[in-house]
């Protein structure tokens, strides 16, 4: 029996936010938001909240100079949170349109000031297509040609072809485009990425678990293929794009999956917070979802999704496999740790850095990408995450193909 002895290193992150140096003065940063959603503005489901990294990242520099969002009563009620409190600066001036072509013209018209950058954070339906209601960002390079666009993952809802045409769109255009794959960022995620470099390993093999608490789950929508495209697609999208970090670009032919469909015996889940008898059989996403791939340079890769939890905390991991090198990531969304075991000893090392934000993290290299700062990597390309977002299509289609037949009513 291997012994189990944990050498602990726990460290502030050098770049958490309230570590990180006080914002300086200077010229105004002009923002504009597209969405006044969770997302956006923040919410008790979970620890995303743009607005707030902004703030943080650009102080009295920030001026977010327009709020788009098709309902104004909601973006009106956000921006009166803000205006009354200690970053009222950044929101006094605010003006809310319901299109980025009404904006546009405001700006034509020299009602509203041109943006330094574009935050996009609407429903995935809205963008990562060519078709009309679908080319949000085929709009910016046509409206905003040379601004930046910060845009929340995943890429789309629609085909993996529209999302490549619009890729080599924002290529050819030139634009600075950062993707939301915000655990990238982590300092236990780029500890792994040291020691893969630092010791010249090949990866061998990734494992990614997902296990979401369904019982929270009460959007109508995520429970629907025909809206938020299923958990794969809209959730392991994340542990897919991590696999993919550390693994490289997937070999898309070699994906194979199997699910636990919803009319199967293990399916039967008791605490589905919403009536899913709206939701016609067909459309009705899977309970678990497990796959494996070869990567382009002959590791192998893997994941198991599960809608299968109940109460509120999810449980994630993901491991990584090199000669000699065991990496486990473990509760990236809420506690990240990192275990590794080396060439030379049995016993597993325990990384840990506290206060770490990798919100804020992607949100200030963003930035200094922009204005030449301190830190300007962007660890998420729009091209890099279509490829994350072909990944999980080929896993959803290899899943509904060797599905067990529904059975007739």
């Amino acid at each position: 029996m291997i012994p189990h002895r944990t050498i602990a290193t726990t460290a502030s992150a050098p770049d958490a936010m309230f570590s990180h140096p006080p914002p300086e003065p200077g010229s105004d940063f002009n923002v504009v938001m597209i969405g006044a959603g969770n997302i956006m503005f923040g919410s008790d489901e979970g620890p995303w909240n743009h607005s707030f990294r902004f703030e943080h990242k650009l102080g009295p520099r920030l001026k977010v100079v327009a709020l788009i969002d098709p309902s104004t009563a909601r973006a009106d009620k956000v921006l009166e949170g803000k205006r009354q409190s200690f970053v009222e600066s950044a929101y006094k001036d605010t003006k809310v349109f319901k299109t980025i072509e009404d904006y546009h013209a405001s700006v034509q018209s020299k009602h509203s000031p041109t943006p330094h950058a574009i935050v996009v954070g609407c429903p995935p339906a809205y963008r990562g297509g060519t078709t009309k209601g679908t080319d949000l960002e085929l709009h910016l390079i046509k409206l905003f040609p040379k601004t930046a666009y910060f845009i929340e993952k995943p890429v789309g809802t629609g085909t993996v072809k529209a999302a490549k045409e619009v890729t080599q769109e924002l290529i050819s255009n030139g634009n600075i485009v950062s993707v939301g794959y915000m655990l990238r960022y982590l300092r236990c995620v780029q500890k792994m990425k040291q020691i893969i470099h630092d010791n010249n390993l090949t990866i061998m093999a990734t494992n990614a678990r997902y296990s979401a608490a369904y019982e929270a789950i009460a959007k109508p929508a995520w429970w629907n293929k025909a809206i938020d495209m299923g958990p794969v697609i809209e959730q392991g999208t994340h542990f897919c794009d991590l696999s993919r970090y550390f693994g490289g670009d997937v070999d898309i032919n070699t994906v194979n999956a199997l699910s636990v469909e919803f009319y199967e015996k293990p399916g039967k889940l008791s605490k589905i917070p919403i009536d899913e008898s709206k939701i016609p059989p067909e459309l009705r996403i899977p309970r678990l979802t497990t796959a494996h791939w070869k990567y382009e340079n002959g590791a192998v890769g893997s994941l198991t999704h599960a809608v299968a939890l109940q109460g509120h905390a999810y449980a994630c991991e993901l491991e990584v496999w090199a000669d000699g090198y065991h990496m486990r990531l473990v509760d990236p969304y809420q506690a990240p740790t990192l275990f590794v075991r080396r060439p030379g000893d049995d016993h597993e090392e325990r990384h840990v850095y506290t206060d770490d934000d990798p919100f804020f993290s992607e949100v200030s290299s963003f930035i200094d990408a922009i204005e030449g700062g301190p830190d300007p990597h962007i660890l998420s390309s729009f091209e890099d995450a279509t490829k994350t977002y072909e990944l999980t299509w080929a896993i959803r289609l290899a899943s509904e193909a060797s599905r067990a037949p529904m059975p007739q009513a």
